[in-house]
């Protein structure tokens, strides 16, 4: 994939694709949606030197207009050449090769074939009838012999199924309603195990003035200088602070505008403040 938007600066990677499969095949039968994708299955990429929603669907062509997101586009773009022999022999072995090259993360089942045309075939991956993820495949282009992607893009991982991102390690949190709110507005996950961070974990929160990335740390695992003050595990909650509606499980996400450097999460043990991580740090 030539572009894909994030939520954290360093990323912190997730369970490998292709776990948490349930044995249906990568494509299924079915009829076809009640209103199809019915743009064109080849629009011209122009990649952007920029991770932008806009951006990431210009470089994702067709595939990028077949979605249905209930918010932004997450990530797409083009596929990178291959060799004599590496590409399939039908569309759907061309679906695979997607999976073999790319290893990208969504699901790797549950594929309906929604159009063919022209040597094209657009394969979507729908939840609640909508499309999620689209792949378009197509035969013989230029430097991608035989069956094989030519476009794909996905909505964001909060959109996908349930059993997917909890196979995968996703936290998804939600809001005051109980909806799964997108991986760019509020996500959380445990530090890198190639790190030995494994025992911290982390927090990134969107977009706009409540943005920010902020981390756990009661066993002292992050280097030092990483953080922009100390980890406290028993706080009172500030005068001003506010409730973003944010949940995971049984911790509650709160802010405040005096001390944008931290946020702190309520759980039925009490108050943490979670500080900041300072820019530019990462797991190498």
């Amino acid at each position: 994939m030539r572009t894909r938007l994030m939520a954290v600066a360093f990323v912190v990677a997730v369970a490998a694709v292709g776990c948490g499969d349930d044995g249906e095949g990568v494509v299924v039968e079915g009829s076809a949606p009640a209103t199809p994708y019915g743009g064109p299955l080849h629009v011209p990429v122009r990649q952007l030197d920029e991770g932008s929603p806009p951006a990431t669907r210009i470089g994702s062509g067709a595939a990028g207009r077949a979605l249905e997101c209930d918010g932004e586009i997450h990530s797409g773009g083009g596929s990178d050449p291959w060799s004599q022999g590496d590409g399939g022999a039908t569309p759907e072995e061309g679906l695979e090769v997607y999976f073999d090259i790319e290893q990208p993360d969504v699901p790797r089942t549950g594929y309906r074939e929604e159009r063919r045309e022209d040597g094209r075939v657009l394969y979507s991956l729908d939840v609640g009838g909508r499309t999620k993820v689209a792949v378009i495949v197509a035969e013989d282009r230029k430097n991608r012999p035989g069956w094989g992607p030519e476009t794909s893009a996905s909505c964001d991982p909060a959109e996908l199924p349930e059993s997917f991102t909890t196979a995968q390690g996703y936290e998804i949190w939600t809001d005051r309603h109980g909806r799964r709110v997108p991986t760019t507005t509020a996500h959380s996950n445990p530090g890198p195990e190639h790190c030995d961070w494994q025992r911290a974990h982390f927090l990134s929160t969107g977009r706009g003035k409540d943005a920010g990335l902020y981390a756990r740390d009661p066993a002292k695992v992050l280097p030092p200088g990483a953080l922009t003050s100390r980890y406290d595990a028993d706080v009172r909650l500030p005068a001003d602070a506010h409730d973003t509606g944010y949940r995971y499980q049984d911790r509650e996400l709160w802010l405040t505008d005096d001390d944008p450097s931290a946020a702190y999460v309520r759980t039925p043990d009490g108050v943490e403040r979670w500080p900041g991580v300072k820019d530019g740090f990462g797991c190498a």
